[in-house]
Order: structure tokens, then sequence, then C-alpha cells
């Protein structure tokens, strides 16, 4: 078949990567793409924006299934316009998507369907209101702007001080734009965090492996959130009891409630969780794969990706059964100085050869840009260096091996991405 992908990062290039594999897979396009992306799909222009344009791009291109990676094209409506026209594509429809595209709703959801998550202080649209209430609470406490944020629009707030900041910032100088014209306020939880993404036909659903992503832009977890520095996946990085109780609790519930709100889901969910003392609890839906997380879990892949896609958009995933490779994945973002901040873009990328030459080590780009043979930054996270191995140690010590290849002005990774590892018992504690 030929298949077109939307968007142009990682984890855009990581699905290319894989699904070139496919035995049913002839073509692929992706739009835009990137630099790196050309090495394993045919690049093609495309504004992400116009979504009466991209469906006219996969007629025009005789695409067979298409797959959305970013949010906001779903979040936009894009499946509606595909299903209106009797295009296969892997992906929720706008009343779904609103799990992701609004924190509001999603919160909403959960408490009307009982589905455990954080206690919900409030919600804003006024400083001066939020900053009252804000006055009244004990710290920590999160603060979550409710649209479309790139990773930025939330904020575990330590003080008063710093709420009240990102609250004016948000609300008062709407630095946020329109994803921040409303905040959500709620308690902080405790405990770890571990990222579960499902497939799901509408009918029923294959959970991918679980993993763990790094937010924050320096070691130890310090400085702003990102759209995400590293990820990794092992075996045993949940216990069979917890993966479990995720489902019970919280993965059959929310495609239920969704469900019965007439709004039955197809495409990647991605629950954002915290494994708290009292059980798994929702911090956050996506409505997609995440990234660098899908990074992780395509290394591990040990099944032909096109044939899972084909069997979701034919509501047949009971056929299908996941394998996965044993062991460890293990990837780390090497991003542009600055980020995620101003950051300069036009950078030369050296090493790149050196790097995929380490055994074990693939290199997807995020945002790069190509000149005959050479690569240059183009986005404020440039690389996501992949490496899988037998443990989780040994992946990541391959993945950093990788990394030290890799070369351009300002260059910037943490240090510690996956260095906590992954327990088996004591799930959700330090």
């Amino acid at each position: 078949m030929n298949l077109l992908i939307i968007g142009g990062g990682g984890r855009e290039h990581a699905l290319a990567w894989k699904l070139r594999q496919s035995r049913l897979v002839s073509k692929i396009w992706c739009a835009p793409g990137n630099g790196g992306i050309s090495q394993d799909a045919e690049c093609l222009p495309a504004n992400l924006a116009d979504i009466s344009g991209l469906p006219d791009l996969a007629e025009k291109l005789g695409a067979d299934l298409t797959v959305v990676g970013p949010e906001q094209p779903l979040v936009d409506g894009i499946t509606d316009e595909f299903d209106d026209r009797q295009l296969r594509i892997i992906g929720p429809s706008r009343s779904s998507a609103r799990l992701e595209g609004s924190k509001v709703f999603a919160k909403e959801f959960l408490e009307r369907h009982n589905i455990p998550t954080a206690r919900i202080y409030g919600v804003y649209d006024d400083e001066a209101n939020a900053a009252r209430r804000l006055e009244g609470l004990n710290y920590p406490v999160v603060l979550k702007a409710d649209g479309l944020c790139g990773g930025k629009g939330v904020l575990v707030a330590k003080s008063n001080r710093e709420a009240a900041d990102f609250a004016q910032r948000a609300l008062g100088s709407r630095e946020l734009g329109e994803g921040g014209r409303r905040l959500l306020i709620e308690e902080a939880l405790e405990g770890k965090e571990l990222s579960f993404i499902v497939l799901c036909d509408g009918e029923s659903f294959l959970p991918l492996v679980p993993t763990r992503d790094h937010k924050r832009v320096f070691d130890d977890d310090l400085g702003p959130n990102t759209g995400g520095m590293g990820a990794y996946s092992c075996d045993g990085i949940i216990s069979i009891d917890m993966e479990g109780e995720i489902r019970k609790r919280i993965v059959e519930p929310t495609l239920g409630g969704l469900a019965r709100d007439g709004s039955p889901y197809r495409g990647f969910l991605y629950f954002g969780l915290m494994l708290t003392a009292s059980g798994p609890k929702v911090l956050e839906f996506n409505c997609r794969l995440g990234d660098p997380e899908t990074q992780a879990i395509v290394a591990r892949m040990d099944f032909d990706l096109g044939e899972l896609l084909v069997a979701a958009g034919e509501t047949k995933l009971k056929t299908q059964k996941l394998t996965w490779h044993p062991g460890a994945s293990v990837c780390v973002v090497v991003a542009s100085g600055g980020y995620p901040g101003k950051y300069e873009v036009g950078k030369e990328i050296r090493g790149l050869d050196q790097a995929v030459a380490v055994r074990g080590v693939r290199v997807f780009h995020a945002g790069t840009s190509r000149k005959g043979d050479e690569y240059y930054s183009s986005s404020g996270r440039v690389l996501s260096v992949t490496a899988t191995g037998s443990s989780l140690a040994a992946a990541r010590q391959t993945a950093y091996e990788g990394v030290r290849h890799i070369q351009f002005s300002e260059c910037h990774y943490r240090r510690d991405i996956a260095s906590a590892g992954c327990r088996t018992a004591n799930v959700g504690e330090d």
C-alpha cells in the first residue's frame, strides 16, 4: 500500500523508518517531513493548518492510508475531513481529540466517568481570581493551560510566588496565546510518572510497551518543561498487576466513557499517569503517539507496524498480537542551545555517520534540514538518538555512545536519561 505520514518530527521519522520495513508498504510520503525523514520517505511541502488541503493531498497521491503524528491537526478535525471523503486515516475525531485539546474538558470527562485523577481547585480565565485562589492553597500545586501550548503549558509550582507568576504570564500577558486563555489549577500528585499508550479501533484496543519520558530541560528534572528530552522503555518497567490495574481502572473506563458519550475512539491514545500510593491516576491525555516516547517504543517493535495499522483501520485489532524485543530502549534528545526558549537554527550537524555506526543505535531526525549530504538544525529538538540493549543499563550506555559523536554549535542534551532505572517491585516509589 501507499502510505502518507502527516508531521515532521522525530516521532514521524521513527514511524517512517519502521513502516518502511513492512511487507505491506510500497511507498511512503511524509508531509512536511524533515531532512532526516527524506532518508526513509519522500517529503512533500504541506501546511498542517490547512485541514481541507491535507485530504486533497492524500487523494492526489493515491494514499491508501494516512497516519497523523502531531496533535494540532487532530484537534482541528483532520480525521473528520478524511472520513467525510471516505479516505482511510489513523487518528481520532475532533470530538475525541478534545481530550488533549482542552484540559478542562479532559478533567470534566474524568470526573464524570469516575476515573482516578488529581483533585481540582478551580478553572479561571481572570488573573485576579486565579491569584486569590492560589493564596489559599498548600504547595506544590499544578497549573495547566487549557489548550495546546507545545508541551509548555504545565507548571508544578512549588510556591505561591511561582504559581502567581505563571498565572500572570498566561492570563495577564497572554504569553501562551489562545491555549492559555483558561487556567486549570489542581493538586500535585506524588509518585512515579508513566506513559501508557494504546491503539484503538473504535471497539477494542491494544497497549504498546509502557515508557517514561523526561520533560524538564536540565538534569535532575530542573528547568522549564519541554516537549520531551528523552524516554526509555524496558522489561519490568511496571508489574503485571499494575498493568492490569491501569487497564481496568483507567483505559477501559476511558474508552467506554467516550463510546457512551458518542465519540468512540480510533487511533493512538496516550495516558500520562502518576503511579501513586493509592494507585494509578491520570495526569493528562494525548490524542496521538508521544514524542520522544514513540522513538523508544518503535525501537522495541518485533511486529509489522503496517499490518497493525491496517487492522486498526478495518476494526480488526482483535486479530493482532504484538510481540516486543526483550530488554530495553533509550532515546536521548539532542536539542538546540536555549531550547525551550530562544535558540538559533542553521547549525551544521557533524558526526551522524559515526553515531549510526554504533551497533544498536538509530538516529531519528526531529528538526533538521538537508542540503546535499549535509544536515543542519532547524528546530529546538534536533535529533533523537535511540538505542536498544539487553538491559536498561546497556541501552543507556549505547545511546550515549551514539550521542557523543554528535556535534553542532551549542547543542544540548540531558546526561541523566534513564539513569533512575526501572523496577518491578514497589511501583510508584523511588
